[in-house]
């Protein structure tokens, strides 16, 4: 029986009075890792935002662990266990590694093993030797792994992650992939907009296609993979 963490139906959500989605549907299960692909200007990032409430949807429902949260305060979503980290990373630049995870800390559900420093440092060995650095002090990359611990810290059911691997370097590219696989391990259900067919290859065990803001294609990443003409249609430039 497929446990839907995440059920997203006709969503529709804008800039003023620009439109970006037009009935987005999708669905996320525990466990399970979705990419959410497109081309530039598809609506990828629109999604989680709509979906994390930091833009109220226009039409549509959302509905994370049987409840109902489009429209909610961002903060409300995040105390109910959907964490979201954006492309901007937005990590504190004046506190060190330990001090931006302290501020990410939320209590776990019961039953639940609570993420703490040590547990991430294991997934993030880069941040286990600069703990004590300020996080401006630290490359794009190392701040990327610091805002997805940051976001662990939160003890979150399901994860929203923007474009992780956009400009980083091939090294750090392959520890986001380990660290989502690792999520996954754990029963995370992450869903994570990404262009690098390659990243999303690696980690994802299906994928959902915007166009213009509407969902075009879904299927495993193997058949897309297989499928030039799919990625021709929709991920070339």
């Amino acid at each position: 029986m497929v446990d839907t963490v995440l059920d997203v139906t006709g969503l529709r959500a804008g800039y003023g009075p620009a439109e970006v989605l037009f009935g987005v549907d999708l669905t996320l299960a525990r466990g399970e890792v979705a990419a959410l692909m497109g081309r530039n200007g598809a609506g990828k990032s629109t999604t989680l935002k709509a979906i994390m409430g930091l833009l109220t949807p226009r039409a549509g429902t959302v509905r994370f662990a049987g409840q109902e949260i489009a429209g909610m305060a961002p903060y409300r979503i995040a105390r109910l266990g959907l964490g979201y980290v954006p492309e901007e990373r937005r990590i504190f630049t004046d506190l060190t590694v330990m001090e931006n995870l302290a501020v990410g800390r939320r209590a776990a559900p019961p039953g639940r093993e609570a993420w703490t420093p040590e547990r991430l440092f294991a997934f993030f060995p880069n941040l286990a030797e600069m703990r004590h650095r300020r996080a401006g002090a630290m490359s794009g990359g190392e701040q990327q792994m610091l805002t997805i611990a940051r976001t662990l810290m939160g003890n979150p059911e399901a994860v929203l992650l923007d474009e992780p691997s956009e400009g980083l370097a091939p090294v750090i590219v392959e520890q986001m992939a380990d660290a989502v696989l690792r999520m996954k391990d754990e029963g995370l259900a992450v869903l994570v907009s990404e262009q690098n067919l390659d990243f999303a290859a690696a980690v994802a065990d299906r994928a959902l296609i915007l166009e213009k803001g509407t969902v075009r294609w879904q299927g495993d990443i193997a058949t897309l993979e297989a499928d030039e003409d799919i990625r021709r249609a929709y991920l070339t430039v």
